[in-house]
């Protein structure tokens, strides 16, 4: 959920405006809520979600604390250097699905590049300009906005200079320094200075007011993020830290161990890998990403917040096929993608292998429940024989529900265990009933848990506001119990009703009769519980009867 800033600059006191794009970012965002918030969507890597998240915190909140002081003292200090980060690891870690998950917790805009693309220009730094205006473009074309955006380059290693040359890489070092300025301070053209549409529009502009317009980025407190697999870095890491050792102290692991040492990762070893030293200074701020085990991609399927199940299952759900796992699968799955040594990667490609065959073939039956267990991605084929020649055996309806008690039961465990932060960011008690609700939104819907419970707690306070709404409406006071406010929510979510379509649908069922027992007795307060929500009718004619019969 995106907090808007509650403190204002000087200047913001003295030249009061309409909302700014900025009240969007949240600037006062703490490091251990960040990190938490990753915890929730990343396994493992918790020493580099730990650095990301205080050192992107960092920034914005000095951005905040800048624009706070004095016009006169505002801005960055001369000789202040950004937090821009590298980070280093292996393909499929989630490296970029991590600063991803951190522009979109901070409400910034984020452009990705891979750095290869700048690599044939050289000198000419128009595509690293390009990748500024990119950022403007993902903003909305809101300037404020796009001046706190984040950049981020995936495979910057390509660009260091290669150590296989005689003499100079130009080419690669031409394009680390097209980064420098950009990557600390300097003004980027918003046009293109070579469209010609760019170019006939500012001559009109010219010819009507005489004036030469220039809107430019300036790129002062745009963070930039790099990052790469850095396949040689260790081995330079390790020949450093090996050549102060003797004898028999020195290190004799096997290579396939040396991945550790980019731990230990220095400015001395990233020039020695081919980077200039004006670039790496520019990165003062390092994160390295471990490879994950078969653990961890086991553990990253069984996470509810995962995108790569919930994709699947999107997948299926176009079809209007339920797609189930068991954790039998789940395992198998995630050995056959440890195997490929590409991270999480890996197992898109093993789930894409075991149901490309029920994909392509069960669209075009009857059949809409796949079970998928360890036999499916053992035998796909053979499994997908059976389930067609007999998909109503009740073996096969046996597994489904089973599999869908399983992933409810693991959902709500989920949800158990971030029950304080819930009940703390929504202000509202986590009964086994609204638990419920809960898990069923997000299995029915394919959200993740944060997601799920915000539009929950959107949904909550609709209904309460309908209380309001009957109190402006017909001057009668409407208080819900947790119960009916519960059943409210439940029609909204299993029954697809709008929330204030279910408001709607009280005031017409409650109108007359409250209003009726209004007239007769002057109350004006009324108590509505579930079964006044289940049956209105009969909650109406009892409180009517009880009216007639004490006048009686």
């Amino acid at each position: 959920m995106i907090y808007p800033s509650s403190r204002k600059t000087v200047l913001d006191r003295e030249n009061p405006k309409e909302k700014s794009s900025l009240d969007q970012v949240n600037f006062t965002l703490k490091p251990l809520e960040l990190k938490d918030y990753l915890d929730r969507y990343i396994i493992q890597q918790d020493r580099a979600k730990s650095i990301i998240a205080t050192k992107v915190c960092t920034h914005f909140n000095r951005i905040q604390f800048d624009r706070n002081l004095p016009a006169e003292d505002g801005g960055r200090s001369v000789g202040q250097i950004k937090n821009n980060i590298i980070m280093i690891g292996p393909t499929g870690v989630g490296k970029t699905y991590m600063i991803k998950l951190v522009a979109k917790k901070l409400g910034v805009p984020m452009v990705k590049a891979d750095a290869t693309k700048f690599s044939e220009t050289g000198y000419v730094g128009g595509d690293v300009e390009d990748l500024i205006r990119q950022l403007y473009q993902e903003a909305g074309e809101d300037l404020e906005l796009a001046e706190h955006g984040i950049v981020y380059l995936d495979e910057i290693d390509k660009i260091a200079a290669s150590h296989h040359l005689i003499g100079p890489d130009v080419s690669r070092a031409g394009v680390q320094r097209a980064l420098l300025k950009p990557m600390e301070e300097t003004e980027v053209d918003i046009k293109t200075p070579h469209d010609p549409v760019s170019q006939l529009q500012a001559i009109e502009r010219y010819r009507r007011s005489g004036k030469v317009e220039r809107k430019t980025i300036n790129t002062r407190n745009i963070l930039f993020i790099v990052s790469g697999a850095f396949t040689d870095l260790a081995g330079i890491i390790k020949k450093r830290m090996q050549s102060h050792e003797m004898g028999f102290t020195a290190d004799v692991s096997s290579p396939s161990h040396d991945a550790r040492y980019l731990h230990h990762v220095r400015a001395e070893d990233l020039v020695s890998f081919g980077f200039e030293s004006e670039f790496v200074g520019r990165l003062p701020v390092v994160a390295v990403l471990d490879h994950l085990t078969e653990g961890d991609l086991y553990d990253i399927l069984k996470n509810p917040n995962n995108p790569i199940v919930t994709s699947k299952k999107k997948d299926f759900k176009s079809y209007d096929i339920d797609l189930k796992f068991d954790d039998a699968a789940l395992r198998s799955l995630a050995a056959r993608a440890a195997l490929e040594k590409t991270g999480a990667r890996g197992l898109v490609s093993a789930i894409e292998r075991t149901l490309i065959p029920f994909e392509a073939r069960l669209p075009s039956t009857n059949i809409r429940r796949l079970s998928v267990t360890g036999s499916t991605v053992e035998q796909p084929e053979a499994e997908l024989k059976r389930l067609i020649e007999a998909p109503d055996a009740q073996e096969v309806r046996d597994d489904f529900e089973r599999l869908s008690a399983e992933e409810r039961a693991d959902i709500l465990a989920a949800i158990q265990a971030q029950s304080d932060f819930l009940q703390v960011k929504y202000s509202m008690a986590l009964t086994p009933t609204r638990a419920g609700l809960l898990a069923d939104f997000i299995s029915d819907h394919f959200l993740d848990l944060g997601a799920a419970a915000s539009q929950l707690d959107q949904i909550y306070e609709s209904v309460e506001g309908c209380a309001l709404t009957f109190f402006e409406k017909f001057g009668l006071t409407i208080e819900f119990t947790e119960a009916a406010a519960d059943e409210m929510v439940r029609r909204v979510l299993i029954e697809g009703q709008a929330a204030d379509r279910v408001c709607t649908m009280f005031t017409r069922d409650f109108e007359y009769g409250l209003n009726l027992i209004k007239e007769k007795t002057g109350q004006t307060r009324f108590k509505i519980d579930r079964e006044a929500i289940m049956e209105p009718e009969k909650y109406l004619n009892d409180l009517i009867t009880d009216l007639f019969q004490n006048l009686d």
